[in-house]
């Protein structure tokens, strides 16, 4: 299976600080990855790289075969991007936002309203399309920001925190979005919710002080988990705390 996203010993550090230190991944089409870390580990650091709105020290990112770097207006044509807390801008219309969205992104005409009202669709934000972001719930406001992501169909799709702020049905329903969508195109979504995983990843890449720990199925990474009631959140514990620790030690 041909990668359509392709992250190659990617680094990046702030100051004296290594933020990320040498992460390779590679997700096909037809597959979701689930991209685990603990809070400052350098998952949102990776994805802005991989996204192409940080530039890495060193590495290379590639989307449907397009090197970000040498060529990114054409690579972000075949991304869809949802970052953490994706800043939107309040005083416009959903309808507004999307329609603004899908210029940018080269669409007009029947092509943008089609793809306007299918992101609305699927996102179910038709109750609220007339409405100002500004009053929109956390909830709403998220699935603002996941429709623009998916608009124009990408072959890549980079959700950082995608359910961050959702109910437990919009939870369910953007899960199911998420399946849907990677029957076309390569998903990688970052979640501290790892009940979440097994429901909609294929596979699973765990990093911590930058690097790459794990990677396997959930089944596969749970039976790392040190005790015998294994489970994705013991083995989570166990190899990001061993990662903490070798790289204090060192």
């Amino acid at each position: 299976m041909a990668a359509l996203l392709r992250l190659e010993s990617l680094v990046k550090s702030f100051g004296a600080i290594r933020a990320v230190d040498g992460i390779s991944l590679a997700v096909g089409r037809g597959e979701v990855l689930g991209f685990l870390g603990p809070n400052g580990a350098g998952k949102s650091t990776t994805m802005k790289m991989a996204a192409g709105f940080l530039e890495p020290d060193a590495g290379r990112v590639e989307i449907a075969g397009i090197d970000m770097w040498a060529n990114p207006v054409r690579a972000k044509r075949e991304l869809g991007y949802l970052p953490e807390g994706a800043p939107l801008y309040g005083e416009m219309t959903v309808r507004g936002f999307l329609k603004f969205c899908g210029k940018v992104r080269g669409l007009s005409g029947a092509a943008l309203k089609r793809a306007m009202e299918e992101a609305a669709e699927r996102t179910e934000l038709q109750p609220v399309w007339g409405q100002s972001i500004e009053t929109l719930s956390k909830g709403y406001r998220r699935r603002v920001g996941l429709a623009q992501a998916i608009m124009h169909r990408p072959a890549v799709l980079i959700l950082d925190e995608p359910t961050d702020g959702l109910d437990p049905n919009q939870k369910r329903v953007v899960r199911g979005l998420i399946r849907d969508m990677a029957r076309d195109c390569a998903i990688i979504v970052s979640t501290h919710i790892l009940e979440e995983v097994p429901a909609v990843c294929d596979r699973v890449v765990i990093i911590a002080q930058g690097c790459v720990v794990a990677q396997g199925t959930a089944e596969e990474i749970a039976a790392r988990a040190p005790q015998e009631a294994p489970s994705l959140e013991a083995a989570f514990r166990h190899l990001t705390t061993q990662a903490n620790a070798g790289r204090a030690a060192a």
